[in-house]
């Protein structure tokens, strides 16, 4: 009977959960239903896994309107009607089209369409729904000599009056207007509810024959599907023979370039996985990946494997990886075993500025005659606590001050608010996490045998490809793998280096040689040392500090570093003890012997996500697909609660039965449930330890060129004013941005180094390209004068450049610079445009020439304060700008003869880490430079943060004890105090 029905995937429009309308609709006790959300397809399977569980019938459809005006509702017969409806929706939602009155002919599908007192012709699928407050209307309609096409219109889009409520707020701000301003035409009908159907009776009073055929419609929809059944690209070459065959010459071809000395432990390894890829009917994935790959290598793109992917040899020998799982042994069962549904996740990184052109080589390639079979998997934002009170503080029309003071006490105890704010607070729970509309996922593309849309509808998103309305759960739910490519900025900074070191010293660099890296004795000095700046994911603060800990020099402490500096291993204090046991061999003794057993390299300690695997197998007893329940929980890709409480109870009972101390297993659980999706896997550590050796590679033999790359891909831990720093410590000679020298990105000739231009901040890129483009076409600029001569430029945007001495190759003064630009223009806009004012690329001033006064030299700490405005930072010593230059205090470097003592020091902030303490207080560690430009590292414990606060980006007087832990020196501070700085006006 009610073949209108909406979930929350009616975006701004729908309120319930596809749970809780199944949930509604058991309740009144109904058999079937259709679930027909307003031009969107989001919430179909887990509607039809729902109501299959529920024991009721699920028909799924369309419901297609323009704005919220109903042009008409299809309802799928089948799979093929389902295909049909999403091409329709999918044509007008990338064409941005508005649906005509009347459907295109259907063969697989029903139409409804919404009553209107005007008869037109019907074909013979298709019917006309009448709501229940339109029966009077229907008695004098020429409809109602019609009644065999009559259905009953009941939608349901709400359960409660705090529902349609919720609906009406919505609408409000789909359309950006106030509540009390909502036209009524924009909202539901206050009716459009669940009801019995005894309820539905009395309400089509003597019109039971409207339910009757209702219900025939939905009882001839069928839509048969099953899940987890293969639906992705099955085949590459033409059938499954020719797919598995060309694997296993592909991965035997690299194996004998992988391994030079091939060893039957490795064919045993190949042979092992070749066999479970082919059993498991993945290896069309494993070939889609490896195609991906081949055509980065042929266009020159540097890419990383990441992902469970990252374990499989399979990976490794045909270079979707660089990872080698029998170098690391890594754990074969975590990459793949016969429990597992879906296959390993290959993360396949590429740089920033290479990734589009890797997708559409995806869409070009696998989108196969007409019909398309690649879409990018699709996401929703959700309602989040600040959002959606900002939302309704808008709705309700409140000043952005009471919106922002609500949010601000709303939790606070004892708040009273107003009866607005009530309001907001309520309904905010009501909308909590509900979806807010259809985003892309952050790398997700999906390839399907059949065309995409038997699965699902698409958009086209600015992007420029087609999006599915499917999530990453519901595609994994219906069997559809997705492809993962992402891009970093990492592999940027590397693409950019190796280009510069050619163009700078003329040497080729071959990056691949990562096995001579592992043993460069360079790399390894910086590793031991924490002086990793710039290089990828091993240059933050917290990662340098414990690098410095460790005396990591090798690979493998590399790899564990990586993991152990995630939250999940830190938080369980798990971090510290590996560090005592990596460094004192007595220490490690200390361990469970099954554990140490389990996990030898890392002396015992849970460290990466497969040792979740391991331990649940030897430790606890839970079988291997027990063991990746538990696995996938921890890492918050489960979503059966249930199960995973099933499992962690075998896990203590088991523990009990092999006579497991209660304290131990305990203390074990604690590690397993602190890596709460905060652990890698170890293929996954790995491959970012790769890529590290390749930026340390950089950093150790091309600093300066190195540092440019990163600089010039605008990524990295740290603002752009650090890495300039680094290049400054490294010998580089720092210029400001030059008009005849720099180019919209930085550059590097020799040692000197030109900022871009790109660099200041005010400078509008229109004016960059219009300097530019004159400069390459007609040569370099003689003067200021000349420049204004070629180059059509606003005094605004002139004064920014002598400001940042654009013009310091003129040998003339800012101020004198100043005096002429000023001269110059005022004296372009007094006389008429003609060809005499032009001589020589110059401009002719007559028998007037600017009269510059004389003028004392600009103080250095000006010129700061200009870099500082324009760029952002300083060129120059922001320590030139305390005040009261008689403070000085200690040194960096000198630290280590203080220790235990209590210090003065000056600091120029670069970056503050703010975390909680077990009682949730608030706490810092604070990196700062010296005077020197060496590195400070500070620990400030809740009742310093509280009584001494960063006040953002400036130089501190510090006072504190320095302590030292494993050789690492910090300061603990106990007071901090912002310097004041100079003031031309003083």
């Amino acid at each position: 009977m009610f073949i209108n029905c909406h979930s929350h995937f009616s975006f701004k429009y729908g309120t319930m959960s596809v749970e809780a309308l199944i949930a509604e609709a058991k309740g009144k006790k109904l058999d079937a239903l259709a679930l027909t959300d307003i031009n969107c397809t989001a919430g179909v399977f887990p509607f039809i896994r729902a109501a299959q569980k529920a024991g009721i019938h699920p028909v799924i459809g369309i419901d297609f309107r323009n704005g919220v005006r109903q042009q008409y509702i299809g309802l799928a017969r089948n799979q093929e009607g389902f295909f049909e409806l999403n091409k329709h929706l999918s044509e007008h939602l990338v064409h941005k089209r508005e649906f005509k009155s009347k459907a295109p002919k259907f063969e697989n599908s029903f139409v409804i369409y919404p009553f209107s007192e005007k008869a037109f012709p019907l074909r013979e699928n298709e019917f006309v729904g009448v709501h229940p407050g339109q029966l009077n209307k229907l008695l004098t309609s020429p409809w109602f000599r019609r009644k065999e096409k009559l259905v009953l219109l009941q939608p349901a889009t709400f359960s409660s009056k705090l529902e349609f409520n919720a609906h009406r707020l919505l609408r409000s701000m789909d359309l950006n207007t106030l509540l009390s301003k909502l036209p009524v035409s924009e909202q539901a009908d206050p009716t459009d509810q669940f009801y019995s159907y005894a309820d539905l009776i009395a309400r089509c009073e003597s019109h039971s024959y409207l339910l009757v055929n209702a219900q025939k419609l939905l009882e001839q929809c069928q839509f048969s599907f099953y899940f987890q059944a293969v639906k992705n690209r099955r085949d590459i070459l033409g059938s499954d023979w020719e797919d598995f065959d060309f694997l296993r010459q592909e991965t035997f071809k690299g194996a004998l370039n992988r391994y030079p000395d091939f060893s039957p432990e490795i064919s045993k390894r190949i042979d092992k996985e070749l066999e479970l890829i082919q059993q498991k009917g993945f290896v069309s994935y494993f070939l889609i990946n490896y195609d991906i790959v081949t055509f980065a290598q042929h266009r020159n793109f540097y890419h990383v494997g990441r992902g469970s992917g990252a374990n499989s040899i399979v990976a490794y020998c045909l270079g979707i990886t660089d990872v080698d799982p029998i170098e690391l042994d890594l754990y074969f069962e975590r990459f793949i075993n016969l429990y597992r549904e879906n296959p390993p996740d290959f993360d396949i990184d590429f740089s920033w500025t290479d990734r589009d052109e890797v997708t559409d080589y995806i869409f070009r390639k696998y989108n196969t005659g007409k019909e398309e079979h690649v879409a990018l998997l699709g996401s929703y934002s959700t309602f989040q606590y600040n959002s959606v009170f900002r939302e309704l503080g808008k709705v309700f029309g409140l000043p952005k001050t009471d919106i922002e003071s609500l949010i601000h006490y709303a939790e606070k105890p004892g708040y009273e608010p107003d009866q607005y704010g009530k309001l907001i607070i309520k309904y905010s729970q009501a909308l909590h996490d509900r979806p807010s509309h259809l985003t892309i996922h952050a790398c997700g593309i999906l390839i399907s045998h059949k065309p995409i849309h038997y699965y699902t509808a698409t958009d086209m998103p600015p992007k420029g490809f087609p999006l599915a309305h499917i999530d990453m759960h519901t595609a994994e739910d219906i069997g559809l793998h997705k492809f993962d490519i992402l891009s970093q900025r990492g592999l940027g900074h590397i693409k950019s280096a190796l280009e510069i070191i050619y163009q700078n010293q003329g040497i080729k660099v071959n990056i691949r040689e990562v096995e001579k890296f592992k043993k460069d004795p360079r790399i390894k000095e910086h590793l031991r040392t924490g002086h990793t700046i710039g290089a990828f994911y091993v240059e933050s603060p917290a990662m340098r500090m414990l690098l410095a800990k460790m005396k990591a020099d090798t690979y493998l402490e590399l790899v564990a570093a990586s993991s152990i500096i995630r939250p999940g291993v830190a938080r369980s204090g798990m971090m510290r003890e590996y560090i005592l046991r990596h460094i004192d061999h007595e220490r490690r003794k200390t361990a469970h012997p099954v554990m140490a057993d389990i996990m030898p390299e890392t002396y015992g300690i849970m460290v990466y996500q497969e040792d979740v695997i391991k331990v649940a197998h030897y430790f606890a007893g839970l079988s291997l697909a027990e063991a990746d329940v538990l696995r996938r929980g921890m890492s918050g890709k489960s979503r059966s609660k249930d199960e995973f409480q099933r499992v962690k109870e075998k896990f203590f009972q088991n523990c009990k039965n092999l006579g497991r101390e209660d304290k131990v297993a305990a203390e074990v659980w604690h590690q397993i449930e602190s890596f709460a999706g905060y652990s890698f896997a170890k293929g996954h550590s790995a491959s970012f330890a790769v890529e590290s050796y390749q930026s340390l590679y950089l950093k150790a033999y091309f600093p300066l060129e190195f540092m440019v790359g990163v600089i010039n891909n605008f990524g990295g831990f740290y603002h752009t004013e650090f890495y300039v720093h680094e290049l400054r410590m490294n010998g580089a000679d720092i210029q400001a941005p030059d008009i005849n020298e720099s180019e919209y990105l930085t550059r590097i000739t020799g040692k000197t180094v030109y900022l871009g231009l790109i660099h200041m901040k005010f400078l509008e890129k229109s004016t960059t390209e219009k300097v530019l483009i004159e400069r390459h076409a007609n040569g370099a600029f003689l003067g200021l004068a000349d420049f204004i001569a070629r180059v059509d430029i606003s005094l605004e945007q002139l004064l920014i450049l002598i400001r940042m001495t654009c013009f310091r190759f003129t040998g003339k003064t800012k101020q004198e610079l100043l005096w002429e630009a000023h001269f110059i223009l005022n004296k372009r806009k007094t006389v008429p445009n003609t060809n005499e004012l032009f001589r020589s690329g110059g401009i002719s001033f007559g028998n007037r020439q600017p009269e510059i006064p004389v003028l004392e030299p600009l103080d250095i700490r000006q010129e700061i304060i200009d870099q500082i405005d324009i760029l952002e930072f300083p060129l120059d010593s922001p320590f030139h700008l305390v005040k009261d230059q008689s403070i000085q205090g200690i040194k960096a470097k000198d630290l280590k003869n203080h220790l235990g003592k209590t210090v003065l020091i000056l600091g120029y902030l670069v970056t503050v880490k703010y975390t909680r303490t077990v009682k949730g207080e608030v706490m810092n560690f604070g990196t700062l430079l010296d005077r020197d430009g060496d590195w400070i590292d500070t620990v400030h414990f809740p009742p310093v943060v509280k009584k001494y606060p960063f006040k953002g980006r400036a130089i501190y007087r510090l006072e504190g004890k320095v302590t030292e832990e494993f050789g690492f020196y910090s300061i603990e501070v106990n007071k901090l105090e912002r310097m004041e700085y100079w003031n031309a006006a003083d």
